[in-house]
């Protein structure tokens, strides 16, 4: 599994353990859903680290915890 999958795993499954879409997410994180959508649907092959960090603030999470998940150990 690449960085792209693992990165969309762990959102999918981070709004799922909460309950949210990713609409909310993006509401949550000040960021357009379109963004979202391509890291979910894979048009973005590279997401950048902002991108990861504003997720991170929009679920009230540290950066470090979204990276402490088995998936990155592939």
């Amino acid at each position: 599994m690449d960085l792209q999958q693992a990165v969309k795993y762990r959102i999918l499954n981070l709004c799922n353990e909460r309950q949210i879409t990713l609409n909310k997410l993006a509401t949550l994180s000040g960021m357009p859903q379109s963004t979202l959508n391509s890291l979910i649907d894979g048009t973005s092959k590279n997401p950048t680290l902002l991108t990861i960090l504003r997720i991170c603030l929009g679920l009230n999470i540290e950066l470090k915890d979204f990276f402490d998940d088995k998936i990155f150990l592939d």
